[in-house]
């Protein structure tokens, strides 16, 4: 009876256990590769999570109908070409990424397999593609010109802190892309008769090097350029910020979510997610030198009052007015 009744309990298991995942359909799951110079975190950032978002919304999900081959330099731009053979080696359908520097070591490594830029500044200037408009060759994507923003960005500063003098410069030499806005920063601080005080950013090593050099000889203010390097380094720059009180300007949004004083940027997870549009059109066949760089149509002036108050900055009433967030 004990047989029996065993038996009729591995049957009924066998009845109404769940079913397996079905096997993949049949066809090549396209497979697309993840290059990023700064570490990739969990949960996903705030540009990763939305560029996966824009996937979803077209019906792509990591491990159903598509693969994605996450590669990160973890800051040592060393290893860039290295993980960009990996991906190659894989045989991924396409590669997507962020930042002109990572952009140019997979654009150095392959002229056939399509790269799709997340963001990118200038790159025209930075020879990523022939020309916004028709990009040629095997790269396509998202973009901002630093130039004009390099410039409108010293000059909020200066409408902010009237007194404003001398400004420590955060900067990524490595970057092609932070170059450009370098210029133009220059630029405006001879017209504004603004002193600047370039740091170099290349490591954690060189972070540590440039606050010693800010306690020694302390600015009015700080202005981080926009680079992947710097960016990944943001809460960290922010921390040492609000203990010197000294107030910073960005390229990203999330570096004032982070706590700097302001930012003047496109929207970093708004390009990522349309992004995964082109991705869409390239794994449907399109080819990426006919799709044209996009570039943002809005860019976002962001203040943080609540670091405003803390380092005892009052806000012009006029450039709160024109602000696109306030956060307080």
């Amino acid at each position: 009876m004990k047989a029996i009744a065993l038996l009729v309990i591995i049957v009924l298991a066998g009845l109404f256990a769940p079913l397996t995942p079905a096997a993949p359909l049949p066809g090549k799951v396209p497979r697309i590769g993840y290059l990023v110079l700064s570490p990739l975190i969990s949960p996903p950032s705030p540009e990763r999570a939305a560029f996966l978002d824009g996937l979803r919304e077209l019906g792509y999900e990591d491990g159903k109908n598509i693969i994605i081959e996450y590669r990160s330099a973890e800051g040592d731009a060393e290893v860039l070409p290295f993980l960009a053979a990996e991906l190659i080696e894989a045989k991924v359908d396409l590669i997507v990424t962020l930042g002109a520097q990572t952009a140019l070591v997979l654009k150095n490594a392959t002229r056939t397999i399509p790269i799709v830029i997340l963001f990118a500044t200038d790159p025209v200037g930075t020879g990523l593609v022939k020309s916004l408009a028709h990009p040629g060759g095997n790269v396509t994507g998202m973009s901002v010109l630093a130039y004009e923003l390099g410039a409108k960005r010293l000059q909020l500063l200066k409408e902010t802190l009237p007194g404003l003098s001398r400004v420590a410069i955060l900067r990524d030499s490595n970057d092609p892309a932070a170059a450009t806005e370098w210029k133009a920063t220059q630029a405006a601080a001879r017209a504004l008769h603004i002193s600047l005080q370039p740091l170099e950013i290349q490591s954690a090593q060189d972070l540590s090097a440039a606050f010693a050099i800010i306690r020694k000889q302390p600015p009015d203010a700080l202005i981080a350029l926009m680079s992947s390097r710097i960016y990944s380094y943001r809460n960290i720059i922010n921390k040492f910020a609000m203990s010197q009180h000294l107030p910073i300007m960005s390229g990203f949004r999330e570096f004032t979510l982070a706590g700097a004083l302001m930012s003047y940027s496109p929207s970093l997870p708004y390009l990522t997610r349309r992004a995964a549009v082109y991705v869409d059109k390239i794994l449907k066949g399109a080819k990426p030198g006919d799709l044209p760089v996009e570039q943002p149509t809005e860019i976002e002036l962001v203040i943080n009052l609540k670091t405003a108050k803390a380092l005892g900055i009052k806000i012009p009433p006029a450039l709160l007015l024109r602000a696109d967030e306030v956060i307080q």
